[in-house]
């Protein structure tokens, strides 16, 4: 149904800009429908839910999926991707930031064409912040095209949930360019990864702006989740020896000054220091070397099996919880760190409450005593994470 209008040269300057918006979505359905043809693809009719909603709404499509739910591999027309992206440059659609693909095989000239779209280069820019690319099937040589890609586009968030990428995958990903795009939130959900994944993804957030990294459903067990959190929990750890220091000098400041004039000056020293530490805890780049705000590491095959690297591994993670003033989420759930590593990881919440550091989302496994469990949850709070394994696919090994 359409929006009532107002009266008057208002109304009439918004009617205008409805209409165009209703033309520019049908004349992207129509021409996609045509490329459809051409090619002998077969339509999307999710894409087409989506497109006669925003037309009822009278807003752009700013979130494009195409999925194709119906389609099976018995069927003799196959969807593809290269309608939808001839439609879009067709009609220079620049109002969409998502791109979601789901459950296609991917061609190495569907991956090109993607990465052209996405590229900050032409004539059109084309304004993607976001690209997920669920359960698709990609070459290793279209995971290292895709990584370039990022580099030079505004993308800012970047999932291959479900999408084998393998060892050689990741170094190609990782090659291309991810670490110099401006991606913050990286997803590698049931992607298959080994505990070799753990020294490619900790180089990755030492070279990246990655900030968020879920790598859910995966197998990096204790050794590969010891290596991912090295250098995030010694940056950590020397940062929060740096601002104690700061502290210390500006309270040794307040002390030595005796007479009011010094001591006004002390106290204006000490709000100019309190604003750069509160400005550098803020300003995502302020600190130098890799952290993190979340970290989602369910199900990863981290528990006894290896005492050493486990013992290890829980080391480093304290160090994390304690120093990390950033962190905000953390989910272990489904790996077995047991009573002792559960009573570990209380102590390191408890050190980070009494430091008056923000309290993190947090989930574990139950496979401790309800007394240890209870109190990491009265510590923290509970996260509820919603990248969990979906119910269609199996865990990829």
């Amino acid at each position: 149904m359409r929006k009532a209008q107002s009266g008057g040269p208002r109304g009439e300057a918004s009617s205008e800009v409805d209409d165009a918006v209703v033309l520019q979505l049908r004349a992207l359905w129509r021409r996609y429908e045509h490329h459809c043809m051409q090619i002998d693809s077969c339509p999307s009719a999710v894409l087409k839910q989506d497109i006669l909603h925003q037309i009822d709404k009278q807003e752009h499509l700013k979130k494009i999926t195409l999925s194709f739910p119906d389609c099976g591999p018995s069927d003799t027309i196959l969807p593809s991707l290269q309608p939808l992206l001839m439609a879009i440059r067709d009609e220079r659609y620049t109002h969409a930031q998502e791109f979601h693909i789901w459950s296609l095989s991917l061609k190495q000239k569907d991956v090109v064409e993607l990465c052209l779209l996405l590229e900050q280069r032409g004539r059109t820019v084309y304004p993607f912040r976001s690209l997920e690319l669920l359960d698709c099937k990609l070459t290793e040589w279209s995971l290292e095209r895709l990584g370039k890609a990022a580099g030079i586009s505004y993308l800012t968030t970047l999932c291959l949930d479900y999408t084998c990428v393998g060892q050689e995958g990741l170094k190609g990903l990782l090659s291309g360019g991810l670490g110099t795009s401006q991606i913050c939130s990286l997803s590698l959900c049931y992607c298959g990864l080994g505990s070799w994944s753990g020294t490619l993804l900790a180089s990755l957030l030492t070279n990246s702006s990655v900030r968020e990294l879920y790598i859910n459903g995966n197998e990096l067990q204790c050794g590969g989740a010891s290596e991912l959190l090295r250098p995030v929990a010694e940056n950590s750890q020397k940062m929060a020896e740096i601002q104690n220091r700061t502290t210390s000098i500006t309270d040794e400041i307040s002390q030595m000054s005796n007479t009011s004039s010094r001591q006004k000056k002390a106290k204006n020293k000490g709000k100019k220091m309190k604003k750069k530490r509160e400005k550098a805890k803020s300003s995502p780049g302020a600190s130098g070397g890799p952290w993190l705000k979340k970290l989602h590491m369910f199900d990863n095959s981290i528990d006894h099996s290896e005492k050493e690297q486990l013992t290890r591994f829980l080391e480093l993670l304290c160090i994390l919880v304690r120093f990390s003033s950033h962190l905000t989420e953390l989910d272990l759930g489904e790996n077995h760190i047991g009573e002792d590593g559960g009573k570990v990881l209380l102590e390191a919440l408890r050190e980070r409450q009494a430091a008056k550091l923000s309290p993190i989302k947090i989930q574990v496994s139950t496979r401790m005593s309800t007394e240890t469990f209870s109190a990491i949850l009265k510590s923290a709070k509970e996260l509820k994470s919603g990248k969990k394994r979906r119910k269609t696919k199996g865990k990829t090994k």
